[in-house]
């Protein structure tokens, strides 16, 4: 049984660049990192329990914006742009090419604390920022937004598939083992487990055409996941010919989803 949407608006920031959330919104913010700061120990790989370390967030009160920005900018240049939820394409790519990581002003309510389709503010605080504490990860951030900013409507799609294979659903293999950094799963307490640790899922070594030649769907637990040998491949990917790597994906024509396709979100 499909439950009823529930309808999130962005709060506003104040001239002095805070949000005020309310008790509600801030215990809801408590439940959801007090538990996810157990579920990605040995889960989340070494560079995100660092960012993470550095960033300092405290489960008591949902952090400022401000406070988050110095030192996302001490480290790696970035800073975190206010948004709607939704933002138009073009915004979206020109913000990441200025290295402002355009974040919700909303938390989750109680009754979506599981899954909430939309980004709101503990996915990017908690699931983003600390890798963008990591320069690999920021560096090739950056890039993905030149590119796409200039990128046809057409490969833009193509490149999301980069992204989310990436930036959000991305894996990693470490000497401790296989690792999550994608953001999309270190905000989400049951895909973090589920991609390690279940028989379900297909992982391939990253291979950038592969990624772009397979299709997602946003509302589901990933079918297929795609595993760094390093972070070095990041910031290989970013010397190579992003739009050659798409023409030569369509030559080779698309993956046949691993998923039903009554019910396509991507």
């Amino acid at each position: 049984m499909k439950t009823q949407k529930i309808p999130y608006v962005a709060k506003p920031v104040g001239k002095n660049g805070l949000i005020d959330f309310t008790k509600e919104e801030n215990d809801v913010w408590r439940t959801l990192m007090t538990r996810q700061l157990q579920i990605v120990q040995g889960r989340a790989c070494d560079e995100y329990l660092r960012g993470l370390e550095k960033l300092n967030l405290q489960p008591d009160c949902i952090p400022q914006y401000p406070e988050v920005n110095k030192i996302l900018t001490e480290t790696t240049g970035w800073t975190l742009e206010p948004v709607p939820a939704l933002i138009p394409t073009d915004y979206f790519f020109e913000l990441l090419s200025k290295r402002k990581f355009p974040a919700a002003t909303f938390i989750r309510r109680r009754e979506e604390l599981d899954y909430l389709q939309e980004p709101d503010i503990f996915h990017e605080l908690f699931g983003h920022c600390p890798m963008l504490t990591q320069l690999p990860y920021a560096d090739f951030t950056q890039r993905y937004g030149e590119l796409a900013l200039s990128a046809s409507t057409e490969d833009r799609e193509m490149l999301a598939r980069l992204y989310w294979f990436t930036i959000e659903f991305g894996l990693i293999n470490t000497p401790a083992g296989l690792r999550v950094y994608g953001g999309g799963i270190l905000s989400s307490a049951e895909e973090t487990v589920y991609c390690v640790e279940s028989e379900e899922p297909i992982r391939k070594p990253f291979d950038a055409i592969e990624a772009l030649r397979t299709p997602y769907r946003i509302d589901i637990m990933q079918p297929v996941y795609f595993v760094l040998s390093s972070f070095d491949t990041l910031l290989d990917l970013l010397n190579q010919d992003l739009i050659g790597l798409i023409k030569e994906a369509k030559k080779r024509g698309m993956h046949k989803p691993s998923y039903n396709l009554k019910e396509h979100t991507e």
